[in-house]
């Protein structure tokens, strides 16, 4: 069985109730004896999110995402999280998130991402939305707001 830290239980339910705060909709529906954390982790659509610092870096990646990225935790959690995408797709992608930081959430996204090994693939109708800050911690980037996204189509290039 996975074993979910008290950070991913407490950021699974920041992503989940920030989620239906700014698009209305439930991002999981809650499974009976099953912690948010857990039901996120292992869901079958990509969940990742960044703080909010000047050069934002992953702070959250499901089972998923993890796999689609080729990365363990620990590698994940620590990538600034532009280099998801190629240089080239960079100002796309960050235009895109300032849309969303802006709205709130932007919705229907379209583009193309790169793993650790260099797989290239497209994501399609993915969501990006804020996440409030996190209030109390060390962590001084995380005492702004961040963003996470959501998608599950994605087609290897």
């Amino acid at each position: 069985m996975t074993r979910i830290s008290e950070f991913q239980e407490q950021h699974a339910k920041r992503l989940v109730d920030s989620f239906k705060m700014v698009t209305g909709k439930d991002l999981i529906k809650a499974e009976k004896g099953k912690s948010f954390g857990l039901q996120l982790f292992e869901a079958p659509f990509v969940v990742v999110s960044h703080n909010g610092g000047d050069d934002p870096v992953l702070n959250y990646g499901n089972l998923t995402a993890l796999n689609l990225w080729e990365m363990a935790w620990k590698d994940f959690t620590k990538t600034p999280s532009r280099k998801t995408a190629e240089p080239e797709f960079r100002d796309d992608r960050a235009a895109m998130l300032d849309q969303a930081k802006e709205k709130g959430y932007f919705d229907n996204y379209t583009g193309i991402r790169i793993s650790s090994s260099g797989k290239r693939f497209l994501i399609q109708k993915a969501i990006i939305w804020t996440v409030p800050p996190v209030v109390g911690s060390d962590d001084l980037d995380a005492h702004k707001k961040g963003q996470a996204a959501t998608f599950s189509s994605w087609a290897y290039l």
